[in-house]
């Protein structure tokens, strides 16, 4: 199935100010797509980007058949372009397209067009400091019908946006005990919309009371910290960092895997396990939780210097040689190439 390239005939990059950029915002001069129907996938192709247009009565809209990924770019000093661990991302948003009863995007489609989405957008890429680029695949139901059922035509798309930092500043957290994220059973597993879109209202009530990010804890109890926003959680009391377990609530995050390795390889003893809110309070009274921080493919790693708890707030300790500063900077060479990858976690886009 030979991939159609259709170039744009006039760049917008001129127009962009790279050192003032909004996260997620500006998008790059071409897209990839490709479309589902009638049991397979079509001719794929990398077009000009542009606008789509669906019909009202697309079952995205309706039932929210929508799964997608988080990833990046980053280019070295030599000018070339490397991915970080693409074979986990291009595996996860087939699991999360299962998990919605959706159709699997082929392996060598996706590495195909992302090459050449990549190779054609080269000159976004921009080196040095938190430069990178983004990218989002995604799928959607576009069938235009509105019985409650799995749609039968998909779109699976590629999109890619310059970024610099995700986070930054300060990051102050609250203990969700009433709304969860997600639930035994449900889609928490999966990168689908709707995960997102349920997180939002509660995330702004807590941004009204002075907080930046929720701690989602499990759906059933309230007693076990699960996530951190939109990242997964990182613990650390005293020399030992704890993490949940990934279950069907709990994304199996790229950043938290490399985490996880990073850690080991550098001696830090870490524990996956599931996380009592109440052990991270006494911990905290007692001044051992001496670190807490998100992980996540955005801002790799986002600290957390303060969090509350039924009202109850506890200020976090400046850390002198932090594990998250450790990890991030390790992990972060890893990516820009300024380091070993001894990992093998790197892709060249080639």
């Amino acid at each position: 199935m030979a991939l159609h390239i259709e170039k744009t005939t006039k760049s917008k990059i001129s127009e962009v100010d790279f050192n003032n950029l909004t996260f997620g915002k500006i998008f790059t001069d071409h897209m990839f797509e490709c479309d589902y129907e009638n049991g397979k996938w079509k001719t794929p192709q990398i077009v000009p980007y542009h606008p789509l247009t669906m019909d009202p009565s697309a079952k995205v809209f309706h039932y929210g058949q929508a799964v997608f990924e988080g990833m990046k770019a980053y280019k070295d000093n030599n000018d070339d372009v490397w991915l970080f661990r693409p074979d986990q991302n291009q595996e996860r948003i087939n699991k999360s397209a299962e998990r919605l009863d959706m159709p699997a995007f082929p392996k060598d489609l996706f590495f195909e067009g992302l090459n050449e989405l990549l190779k054609l957008d080269k000159d976004w890429v921009k080196k040095g400091g938190d430069n990178a680029l983004y990218i989002r695949p995604f799928i959607i139901a576009t069938e235009s019908c509105v019985s409650a059922s799995s749609s039968n035509s998909y779109k699976f798309m590629i999109i890619c946006s310059p970024v610099q930092s995700y986070y930054s500043g300060e990051v102050k957290v609250v203990f969700a005990d009433k709304f969860s994220r997600s639930a035994n059973g449900g889609v928490g597993a999966a990168k689908a919309a709707g995960n997102y879109a349920g997180s939002f209202y509660p995330t702004k009530l807590a941004n009204q009371q002075g907080f930046q990010q929720v701690v989602w804890t499990d759906s059933c109890t309230h007693e076990f910290l699960e996530e951190a926003g939109v990242m997964n959680v990182f613990f650390r009391v005293n020399d030992t960092l704890l993490t949940a377990p990934v279950s069907d609530r709990i994304l199996d995050g790229v950043t938290r895997k490399s985490i996880i390795q990073f850690a080991e390889d550098k001696g830090i003893k870490i524990e996956v396990r599931p996380v009592r809110v109440s052990e991270i309070v006494e911990a905290a009274r007692k001044g051992e939780l001496l670190e807490m921080f998100g992980a996540g493919t955005a801002a790799v790693v986002s600290v957390i210097n303060a969090f509350s708890n039924k009202g109850e707030n506890f200020e976090l300790p400046k850390v002198e040689n932090s594990f998250a500063a450790l990890i991030k900077k390790g992990i972060t060479d890893i990516q820009r190439k300024n380091a070993e990858d001894k990992f093998g976690w790197t892709y060249k886009v080639k």
